[in-house]
């Protein structure tokens, strides 16, 4: 039997061959394409580590404003009122007013605070009921 160059057998088999080569060719190319899609620039794996930097640098600037606003807060209290003033001198200095008494409750290893302020001096004794009162003329 001869060989016929376009018989049935021959036609299926080149054409076979063709579109196993136009599969393999596209599946290169969709390779191709899938990498800067993932691995490129521009990527997913790229944009996701952005994002979570992204996500920190929120959470520190949140932190920030917070602090910011706290402390704005106290440079207001410190230029407009006296009271904030007066915790200061009486948390950080250990100032006392003239006329206030001063109780520090002592765990049992603690040591007294230092006070900054002298104490009063004591008032002067008082005069007993009974006594005479010198007589003005």
């Amino acid at each position: 039997m001869a060989r016929v160059p376009f018989g049935p057998f021959s036609t299926s088999i080149l054409a076979y061959r063709r579109m196993r080569l136009i599969t393999l060719a596209l599946a290169a190319l969709l390779l191709l394409i899938q990498y800067p899609l993932w691995l490129g620039k521009g990527g997913w794996l790229a944009v996701a580590d952005l994002e979570s930097q992204l996500d920190a640098s929120r959470g520190k600037t949140d932190q920030l404003k917070a602090r910011n606003a706290k402390l704005e807060s106290e440079v207001r209290d410190l230029k407009d009122g006296l009271g904030a003033v007066e915790e200061r001198a009486r948390y950080e200095l250990g100032m006392i007013k003239s006329n206030e008494i001063f109780v520090q409750v002592l765990r049992k290893d603690e040591q007294p605070a230092v006070m900054m302020t002298e104490p009063p001096p004591p008032p002067p004794p008082k005069e007993k009921r009974g006594a005479a009162k010198p007589a003005d003329d």
